[in-house]
Formats: C-alpha cells, sequence, structure tokens
C-alpha cells in the first residue's frame, strides 16, 4: 500500500474517531467574533494550541457539558498569573473538554455563567482582555485528557467553507549545515524543506489575517517523503508533539518561524523535483513544484 494512501486511511479513522466521540458536530464558539488566528499557528516558534477571536458580542458553549472549572483574572491562588486570564472548563464527556479564555474578567462583568451544566449556544461570557491577550477577544481550546493532546476544533466543528485556496509563500531547502539554498543546483544529500503557507479566511476585506492549512505534504519524484497535519498535538514526556509521518517534536517543526519544518529529504544524484501540496479544512488545495539538478 502506498505511503500516501495510508497517510489518507489514518487520516479518515481519525476523523471517523472524533465523529464517534462527539455525533453532532459542536457550535462555533461566537455567531459575530473574527477568528485571527487559528491552531497550529506558528507564533514565533511554538504553536497555537486553539483558536484565536477578536471582537464579538459574546463568548458562547460550544456543546453541552458541565463546567468543572471557572477562574478569574485575578485570582492569586496559585502565586503566578494566569496566561488564559479568566477562563472557564466545560466536560463533554469521553474526556473532551472545551476550554474558554482571556475574556473579559467576572469583576468587570464580564462572565455571565453560574451554572453547573451549560447547554449548546448558552453564553458562558463576554470577549474582553485578561492573561496573555493585548486585544478584545477569547482563545477557544478543545483538549482530549485520555489521550493527552489537544484537538483542532476545525475537526470537529462544522468548518466555514473558504472561498479561496491556501497559499505557498515560499519553500526553502537547508542542508545539513543550516545553509539555504538560493539556487536549484544542488548537492546529493539529505535537506530540511521548509514550508511558509496560509490559508486565506472566507471572509472578505479583513486585513492581516491568514491562517493555518490543515495539512502539508511533501513529495520527491512522485513519491511522499512527509505529511505534516494539524489535527492535534500530543503530550509525551513533558514534550509537545505533532504528526509528521510519526510523532515529532514541536520545537524542531516551529523552530524556522514564519515556516514550518514540512519534511526531511534525500536526494540523490540527476534530476529531481519537489512538490509540496497543502490543504485546508474545507478540502480547498495548492501545490508547488520545483525541478531540481542533484550534482
Amino acid at each position: 500500500m502506498k505511503k500516501g494512501l495510508i497517510t489518507t486511511l489514518i487520516v479518515f479513522l481519525f476523523t471517523i474517531t472524533l465523529a464517534i466521540i462527539n455525533l453532532d458536530a459542536m457550535s462555533w464558539p461566537s455567531e459575530d467574533a473574527v477568528l485571527i488566528r487559528n491552531f497550529g499557528s506558528n507564533d514565533r516558534g511554538t504553536p497555537i494550541l486553539g483558536m484565536v477571536f477578536s471582537g464579538g458580542t459574546s463568548v458562547q458553549a460550544a456543546e453541552r457539558g458541565e463546567v468543572v472549572y471557572t477562574r478569574s483574572k485575578n485570582d492569586i491562588g496559585s502565586r503566578l498569573p494566569s496566561p488564559l486570564g479568566a477562563w472557564t472548563a466545560v466536560d463533554h464527556g469521553d474526556g473532551l473538554i472545551s476550554i474558554y479564555s482571556r475574556y473579559a474578567d467576572p469583576a468587570e462583568g464580564g462572565e455571565v455563567t453560574h451554572s453547573t451544566f451549560v447547554e449548546r449556544n448558552q453564553q458562558i461570557a463576554y470577549p474582553g482582555i485578561s492573561g496573555w491577550s493585548s486585544r478584545d477577544g477569547f482563545k477557544f481550546m478543545i483538549i482530549d485528557r485520555r489521550e493527552r493532546r489537544w484537538v483542532n476544533p476545525a475537526m470537529i466543528i462544522t468548518p466555514v467553507q473558504r472561498l479561496r485556496n491556501p497559499q505557498i509563500l515560499s519553500v526553502e531547502l537547508k542542508n545539513a549545515q543550516g545553509q539555504t539554498m538560493l539556487s536549484r543546483n544542488i548537492n546529493q544529500g539529505r535537506y530540511t524543506v521548509l514550508v511558509n503557507t496560509i490559508s486565506p479566511p472566507a471572509v472578505f476585506g479583513v486585513p492581516g489575517i491568514n491562517l493555518v492549512p490543515q495539512r502539508i505534504t511533501c513529495l520527491v519524484n512522485g513519491a511522499e517523503a512527509a505529511s505534516l497535519n494539524f489535527e492535534s498535538f500530543s503530550a509525551r514526556d513533558g514534550s509537545l508533539m505533532v504528526y509528521r509521518n510519526g510523532l515529532v517534536s514541536a520545537r524542531q517543526i516551529y523552530s524556522g518561524f514564519p515556516s514550518f519544518e514540512a519534511s526531511e529529504a534525500f536526494f540523490t544524484r540527476g534530476q529531481a523535483t519537489l512538490e509540496i501540496i497543502v490543504q485546508d479544512i474545507a478540502g480547498n488545495t495548492s501545490s508547488s513544484i520545483m525541478r531540481l539538478t542533484v550534482n
């Protein structure tokens, strides 16, 4: 079985698993807030493990569940400031927990939830500023506690259909010495493939907002070298791991800010092609092909 087909099958089974866990797709946590950073975005060398929204009039429960924790911005019980600011955690069963954070502090009238249970689309809080945030809005995350992983909300929430394909801004090759190859003539050997890509949002006329595609696939001479996906991030032995044909350290994948380390590839002498394919959550794709001469 070809490696590309195996990867597709794994993604399909993972999607089906999430569908079984949560038969009905979750709702968006706001009706009018603007998504400005999505799951997997490269935040100067570290991944964003959720969705960051700007503005909006309310923060809503994505699904029915039990409120298991609520914290105000000025809670000093831990003696340390919280990067999440004011936040609420809702347990949806089967280990799935949604977290709403960095919203307006309860002391400022920002919290509206005092219930043990919340219903789907019930207002939890008001967007605002708290924690490690500098703009009005909130942050939304989903955690699979059983599997110790952060789940891309777009895997569970019905995605907004995009009108534009992802964009590949640049593709770079770096050799073992860390030198970037500026020519299409390279020496035989192993290279790191760095891809800078964005997925324009569905909303036109919103400046400065570019999201991360769902998957980056690297093919060498037509064969899949690696497929980097942003469906979930796992915690293993105190480290954050990303799936790229197996678990790889997030520190490694994100070290080339603003690019992602999409693959490691070995090129032998002769003519070679390097193809990069990016796909967003709605299924839109774009590709870029580099033709190389390997000495």
